[in-house]
């Protein structure tokens, strides 16, 4: 594609030839090839604009700039916002691939991973294709593909979607963190529609404040004809004001159209009835917990809008899988306890999941949890608080220290434990707590395993080690053997 045409109706000036010819689009300059378009980045640690020459030297036939760089001998396009040029640059040079799908977004704090696989199930229930982007993996129909992060970057992200459109998806369940909102990586999309789950503290290391937080969430609803809100969360109305057109509203908490009803909650699955078309519709998910409800509500809500009749809603759900870390009972090898991995990781997440266990467990529960280096830390006091209120026992450990100490990050955690009578002590070694814990399980103890869910590394010093869960409690069952009665 021709710089003229790559950049039409962009607000830049191109500074040489403007029928240059682009093979595509990068914006790390280690992965240049000849003929291809560097955009200048500049990111939280580099500035792409360093990095312009190295990319020239490689082959690329011009680059993207905030300003005109000198000695450079290929084109420049000097653009005011890099990443908004570089997002719709993007959606042009892949043809606009998101408009040849049913674009759903998903953003809240918790619970976009499970309302995204929810979708999923009830679309490929009503025998439509569907692609999924998100925290875990990306999917095509059934084919895996690994991600990097929740939401890629706009180059990556339009590349992907028109892979998705050119196997034949016709509905695109995704994930839209408030990273990417705010660095433009789903600039110039519009959803069909956009949901929104709830929101709780996390990420302030990034947006600094609570008001930037909400701020961010909200701008998925200025790119969505249909808007989804769970109107039981205190930000609902901050993302009903940034709605550009159609708002529908979802509770579990108030009388409105659509409202969850007669509740049933077990150790196995989650029941509950609502109201869609003017009949009942009777919901059966194999996800136990209260907050499956409101992940099912919003899934319903959207597949309804989506045009997918009750009875794929219905079915959808109840043979739709339990998600990879996300309130996944593992298996104990005939032990008398049970053994739960949850993604929890923010306060609000970590309440819900221990309010769930306690809800079931005929015994004690249990509770393993650290916090992320490198992150908010101020959640890190809240979470050992909540940890101490509502667990019978907690065992402190650490979760990926990054290049923080994790002793460090497990004292501000303390600090919060000590605010409450609870039963706690501290490992930092991860594997030594798991098994410290299932050691030391008595009869029918609910263990939950807080923090990591479906994440098979653990970040320490900028290198990723394995740590798989699943794989460590089978490596320490084995080890331990069969319990003596």
């Amino acid at each position: 594609m021709k710089l003229s045409e790559l950049f039409r109706n962009i607000n830049c000036k191109i500074h040489g030839n403007e029928e240059t010819e682009i093979k595509d689009l990068k914006y790390d300059s280690r992965k240049v090839h000849k003929g291809d378009l560097f955009f200048c980045i500049s990111g939280f640690a580099e500035d792409g604009h360093k990095y312009a020459a190295d990319a020239v030297k490689k082959g690329a036939a011009a680059i993207v700039v905030t300003e005109y760089q000198e000695g450079i001998s290929v084109p420049q396009i000097v653009v005011k916002n890099d990443r908004e040029a570089m997002a719709l640059a993007a959606c042009r040079f892949f043809e606009y691939p998101a408009r040849r799908m049913k674009m759903i977004g998903v953003t809240g704090t918790n619970g976009k991973t499970t309302t995204t696989y929810m979708i999923k199930a009830i679309a490929e229930q009503a025998g439509l294709k569907v692609g999924l982007i998100g925290t875990i993996r990306n999917m095509i129909g059934d084919k895996v593909i690994h991600t990097e992060r929740t939401t890629p970057e706009s180059v990556d992200l339009q590349r992907l979607l028109k892979e998705m459109a050119d196997e034949g998806c016709e509905v695109l369940a995704m994930e839209v963190s408030s990273h990417s909102l705010v660095l433009k990586r789903v600039y110039g999309i519009d959803f069909d529609i956009g949901i929104f789950t709830n929101l709780t503290q996390d990420h302030l290391d990034f947006h600094e404040t609570w008001d930037n937080y909400i701020q961010a969430k909200s701008m998925l609803f200025e790119q969505a004809e249909t808007s989804i809100i769970n109107i039981d969360d205190d930000s609902a109305a901050n993302m009903m004001g940034a709605a550009k057109s159609e708002v529908i509203k979802y509770s579990v908490l108030q009388p409105i159209q659509y409202a969850a009803k007669d509740l049933e909650l077990t150790h196995e699955k989650t029941k509950f009835a609502v109201e869609i078309d003017g009949r009942d519709l009777h919901i059966e998910v194999p996800i136990p917990g209260y907050f499956t409800v409101y992940n099912a509500m919003a899934s319903i809500v959207a597949a309804n809008a989506a045009g997918i009749d009750s009875y794929c809603i219905e079915q959808g759900l109840k043979k739709m899988k339990p998600v990879a870390g996300r309130f996944e009972p593992l298996d104990t090898h005939g032990r008398e306890c049970s053994i739960i991995l949850d993604y929890a990781h923010t306060p609000d997440s970590l309440k819900n999941a221990l309010d769930t266990a306690k809800s079931f467990a005929p015994a004690r529960v249990v509770t393993i949890f650290g916090c992320g280096g490198n992150r908010d830390s101020s959640k890190r006091a809240i979470m050992g608080k909540i940890a101490g209120e509502r667990a019978d026992f907690t065992i402190i450990t650490s979760d990926n220290p990054r290049f923080e100490e994790p002793a460090a990050i497990i004292a501000q955690i303390e600090e919060g434990m000590k605010q409450t009578d609870g039963k706690y002590t501290c490992i930092e070694n991860r594997k030594e707590a798991i098994e410290y814990a299932i050691r030391n399980a008595q009869k029918d103890d609910v263990i939950l395993l807080a923090g990591k869910g479906h994440e098979d590394y653990q970040e320490i010093k900028g290198i990723k080690h394995d740590f798989d869960e699943k794989v460590v409690v089978e490596e320490i069952l084995d080890r331990l053997g069969p319990v003596r009665k």
